[in-house]
Order: C-alpha cells, then structure tokens, then sequence
C-alpha cells in the first residue's frame, strides 16, 4: 500500500481536467479531522432526512444493516466483514479518479474502490469528482443486495472486455453505468424510487430526479440507454427507470459485442430527447405511458 494523496481534479488553461490515479491505500482514518467527521455527519444527516420516501426501499435498508451512522466517518476495515459475508465484496482505498481499465478490473474481482479523502466545507453541494461520500455513502449500501452486486461484478466483467474492442463500446457501456449506477431509477409499489449513486448522494438531485417536471423519466431499454448522451455539469435531463434488479442483472447477461456493433453504425440520442416507443413514466407515481413520437 502507498501512503495516501488527495488527487483531484487541476485547473489548466483549457478548464478543469480530471488527474488518474491507480493507488490501493489503506483509510488513513486516523487523520480525519473533526472537520472532515462534520462534513460526513452533516452530509449524512441531510440526505436521511430527505430519503425516506424518495430512496429505494432496498437502499434505505441495506444502509442500516451495514451499520453506517452520522456520528463519524465508517472505517473500512468495521464495513468490510459485514459486505463479505454478505456478497463477497470488499472496499479498497484509492486517492481520486481511476483509469478505466483499473476500475472495470477491481468490479470484476468484487472490489469498490472509495476515495479515501472527504470534501471540504465549501464543497458541501458540489465536487467535480467523487469522494468518500459520494462512494461510501452513495454506491456502497446496495452492494449489500446479493442481485446488485452481482450486476456490479458483471458490468466489470464487461467493462474489461469493451476496453480490448475500442472507444465506441467503451462509450456504450459508460453510458450504461451512467443511467443505472449513478443515476437510475426503480419503480416499487409505492411510486419510483431513488438507487442510482448520484442522486441519493445529492439533496438536489434526490429531489429534481422525483419531484421537477423538467426530467423525462423513461423505462429501461438497454440499447436506448447506450445511445443517450449525459451532462455531467448539471442536473440530469434523462433518468431511465428499472423494474428490478433482477433486470439490471438479465441486461448483462448477453453479449454485448453485437449490440456495440449494431450501435456504431447509429447517431446518439441528445441527454433531454423523448423517442417513438419510449416508456414515460409520470413523476413520482411510477405510472407510465407509450410515447408516440410527438414530443
């Protein structure tokens, strides 16, 4: 193991860029200052309060039966026995950013990796890249649901095979963990719910996603979702909304080199499109209709 570095993003001449790195370090937990566990604490009580009713049921739960509480930052080495016993995944410190084949290798083995460093205080509504927060809090609760982690395993598993095909698949299978992972949505009993990373990791976005007129909210189809491009600089203009797990498990299940194949030789769908034979769903109620083309 190296000894940690904050790695962020650097401001050049042509904008902020994204800096990779490819370190596994050990939490160096105790160096977190009081600073760091009231930026946890207040991040953390902000989105339960807000959660309830708008987060998957699944989610909610998971969170609790690992234990995660405002009063401090988790400790990695306390989170990892329960996820192992529970799935077989274990949390590895990084600094900042991985390089893609890096990140599609740790999901294939059953390893998230977490940033290590928290944001600071002025960064409460917004960081350019993800930090533990948004990692710890955001995506690691539902690799306790043994479904979701096996999607995460095969999405790496996937992952590491589009890195050998080229760019285009690449960009296909991003996009994919764009609208499920970080930003997707579950439609349960009770009317669609938060899961994606993304949004519950974000008061803003946990409640546009649900409650702003301005989102389509579209039913999942997978060759849709890899055509559609994302913003990453504001809210999303496009969810995709799941039935279950299970679905996001059986889209893995083919191979997806006929897809990226089919997919290359048609144009992308702009982030805020509606397209004939979309299902849209009416915010919050989970219930849905047929478009026909018109919007």
């Amino acid at each position: 193991m190296d000894t940690p570095r904050r790695v962020e993003h650097q401001l050049t001449d042509k904008g902020y860029v994204p800096v990779y790195t490819t370190a596994v370090v050990e939490q160096p937990w105790g160096e977190y200052t009081a600073s760091d566990h009231e930026v946890w604490a207040t991040l953390f009580k902000r989105q339960r309060e807000i959660l309830p009713g708008r987060a998957s049921s699944e989610f909610l739960a998971q969170q609790e039966a690992m234990g995660m509480a405002s009063d401090q930052i988790p400790k990695f080495d306390d989170l990892n026995p329960v996820l192992r016993k529970a799935t077989g995944w274990e949390l590895i410190g990084v600094e900042g950013l991985l390089p893609e084949l890096t990140f599609f290798e740790h999901l294939a083995n059953r390893r998230f990796p977490v940033t290590w460093w928290i944001r600071k205080p002025d960064q409460l509504d917004y960081l350019s890249e993800p930090d533990l927060f948004h990692d710890l809090f955001g995506h690691v609760p539902l690799l306790m649901n043994p479904v979701f982690a096996d999607y995460m395993a095969a999405y790496g598993r996937g992952g590491v095979k589009a890195h050998g095909i080229g760019q285009d698949a690449l960009v296909n299978l991003t996009r994919l963990y764009w609208y499920t992972v970080e930003f997707g949505l579950i439609r349960e009993k009770q009317g669609l719910r938060i899961y994606g990373s993304g949004i519950v990791s974000s008061k803003g976005e946990s409640i546009h996603c649900l409650e702003s007129k301005a989102p389509n909210r579209i039913g999942f189809d997978l060759e849709r979702i890899m055509r559609t491009r994302y913003r990453i600089d504001t809210f999303q203009k496009t969810y995709f909304v799941i039935d279950s797990y299970e679905q996001l498990m059986e889209a893995t299940g083919p191979d997806f080199s006929p897809i990226y194949e089919k997919l290359a030789a048609l144009p992308s769908f702009p982030a805020g499109s509606v397209q004939d034979g979309d299902q849209v769903f009416n915010r919050g109620t989970g219930e849905g209709w047929l478009d026909d083309g018109d919007v």
